[in-house]
């Protein structure tokens, strides 16, 4: 008797837990959001664009409609380039974009993108969910009055664009380049002029040769833009952007007026968008590799000398600008640190298995 009567003690212990949720539910605000969201990408652009449409998508599904995130993608309601200040100043709710395309507001905020020689998709996922990176980058934008997420990323890129063959370093010597945040003082250091476009003037620019090379993304982008009918050598690796994470940037004002469930619906898209836009890109980058080697373009590696003038160049300028700024010095060093402490594991895992596919 005493067993039954324990049994029966669970069983309607577990039937109130049950409930219990349903009853809190009841209990929670109905009030609803309509957001905008700008971005620093055209409207539907293949993987950047409909990445966007995608996390939008989430929030209205996960908020049965309580949330409703109206997208604008670039020029449509403002430019690329002022979607950090309308966001921070209230104008529109959320943006996306990348980073590094705000170094003139903190130095500091392009590597929660990537930097050059740095971090893959992988690494940068992990230093910002599980190694501080996310925290420092709150710190960062908090100052602008922003409340940062990772939303999507396009793995590895490609090395870019050229009209001509390089070979050596003096190849870099006067070229002008569409390549943004550190990379681009990269180039300055090694004599190139860097250029820093905007996705709806790159085709543009580099067919009529206002620049005379462009590092864009990869193949599935790259072959959308039609960029293989714009310059002949495609180069890889792309040294510039090893792995950059795109961001969803919330007005910090606004963040904070949405109750924690909604809040809780926002954190889970941006992460649910992260994942998917990285395994689009996998996937995409592989066919439309196929489709450019096809169309008679000649892909190339870059020569091994080159790189290495470009790594010592990169970590040449990062700690300058460490020296220079507490602030770049503090994320530097949780940057670095954190990169250093991963590779060991990454050199017996991920590239052990990559290196077993050329035995």
């Amino acid at each position: 008797m005493k067993r039954r009567d324990f049994i029966a003690g669970i069983g309607s212990g577990a039937a109130l837990a049950a409930c219990t949720p349903v009853e809190q539910q009841s209990t929670e605000s109905t009030e609803r959001f309509s957001w905008r969201m700008c971005t620093t990408w055209l409207p539907n652009f293949p993987g950047l664009g409909t990445g966007v449409n995608t996390l939008a998508r989430y929030i209205n599904e996960l908020s049965a409609g309580r949330m409703q995130v109206q997208v604008y993608g670039a020029g449509e309601l403002i430019p690329a380039f002022e979607v950090f200040d309308a966001v921070s100043q209230g104008s529109v709710e959320m943006g996306h974009g990348a980073a590094y395309y705000w170094r003139g507001k903190s130095e500091a905020t392009q590597f929660f993108a990537c930097i050059p020689f740095g971090m893959n998709a992988h690494e940068m996922n992990a230093w910002l969910y599980y190694g501080g990176g996310l925290e420092l980058w709150r710190e960062v934008y908090g100052r602008f009055n922003l409340y940062p997420f990772p939303a999507g990323n396009t793995g590895v890129q490609m090395g870019g664009w050229f009209n001509k063959p390089i070979n050596s370093i003096a190849d870099l010597r006067g070229l002008k380049m569409r390549i943004p945040g550190i990379g681009g003082e990269v180039l300055r250091r090694a004599g190139g002029t860097p250029v820093n476009l905007p996705l709806s003037e790159i085709f543009t620019a580099l067919q009529t040769g206002s620049i005379d090379a462009t590092e864009w993304v990869g193949p599935y982008n790259d072959l959308a833009l039609g960029l293989n009918n714009a310059a002949q050598y495609y180069y890889y690796p792309g040294w510039q952007e090893p792995g950059p994470t795109l961001e969803c940037m919330i007005n910090l004002d606004a963040w904070n007026s949405l109750p924690e469930d909604l809040q809780a619906i926002v954190r889970i898209a941006c992460q649910a968008t992260n994942m998917d836009m990285i395994s689009e890109f996998m996937a995409r980058n592989a066919n439309s590799l196929e489709q450019i080697r096809a169309s008679g373009t000649d892909v190339r590696a870059f020569p091994n000398e080159v790189l290495a003038e470009l790594k010592r160049l990169t970590f040449e300028v990062v700690e300058e600008l460490a020296a220079e700024d507490p602030v770049v010095d503090k994320v530097w060093t949780s940057y670095r640190d954190f990169m250093q402490h991963a590779r060991g594991w990454q050199l017996i895992s991920e590239q052990a298995i990559l290196n077993t596919t050329s035995l």
